[in-house]
């Protein structure tokens, strides 16, 4: 099987997951945005993904976006990994979306690069989930976040920034949580968010493996690698 039929079969198994999960949660088609994750993927990749009709594509490090996004400048570009302060500038000329905001200095750092760059950068808020899943305090696994009682004050600083606009919250479910049980602690994050900003209405949260249970909580965008691209090579 070539790469370009291995990518086409793997993009219609995900389609049909997706669809099957919104028909399941009562959602209609369509309600969902998927976001192809192309880490450690050559660029090729993602061309024959955005032949297929993909047309959001995610980044985790700034290393691979800046080299990745000016070869398919007609798509949207989104950086989902954690973003040094440093990196703003690059990530602001780059990606037209940033999930992982998640305290003031990179509010700060962001804005002032969307507008030394003549950019919106349309920002999520990463929500920590780390109360559902003690697992990751035994791993040492940090997955970043804003903790939940402290996101009214953050959004309120993206919201006031300078060519930032708050597009609502992303999380990544805990290792050994119950995604439902993690994701339902997202959406009512989120809920109480368009309270204050009606506007921030995106849900990034659901991966390969727990993108039904992220649906089933109001996701309005799945991140998905593995499921799209196979198993990654570990970056050197």
């Amino acid at each position: 099987m070539s790469r370009e039929d291995e990518l086409r079969e793997n993009l219609r198994n995900v389609r049909e997951r997706i669809q099957a999960a919104c028909q399941a949660a009562g959602r209609p088609e369509g309600s969902v945005t998927l976001v192809a994750i192309t880490k450690t993927f050559p660029v090729s990749d993602v061309r024959a993904l955005a032949d297929l009709g993909v047309t959001e594509v995610g980044e985790n490090r700034e290393q691979e976006l800046k080299v990745k996004a000016p070869e398919c400048p007609d798509l949207v570009w989104h950086f989902v990994g954690q973003l040094q302060s440093n990196k703003a500038r690059s990530v602001a000329r780059h990606a037209q979306v940033v999930h992982s905001v998640d305290r003031l200095s990179l509010v700060t750092a962001l804005s002032k690069a969307a507008v030394d760059e003549g950019r919106v950068l349309r920002c999520l808020l990463q929500v920590s989930l780390a109360a559902y899943g003690p697992a990751d305090a035994a791993t040492g696994v940090n997955r970043g976040g804003v903790e939940p009682a402290d996101v009214p004050a953050l959004a309120a600083e993206v919201a006031a920034a300078d060519w930032l606009e708050l597009g609502g919250v992303m999380a990544v479910a805990p290792l050994g949580a119950d995604p439902d049980e993690a994701f339902a602690g997202l959406a009512d994050v989120a809920s109480r968010l368009r309270s204050e900003h009606p506007g921030a209405d995106w849900i990034s949260a659901g991966m390969t493996g727990d993108l039904e249970a992220a649906i089933r909580h109001g996701a309005t965008h799945v991140r998905l690698g593995r499921a799209l691209l196979g198993t990654r090579t570990p970056l050197g």
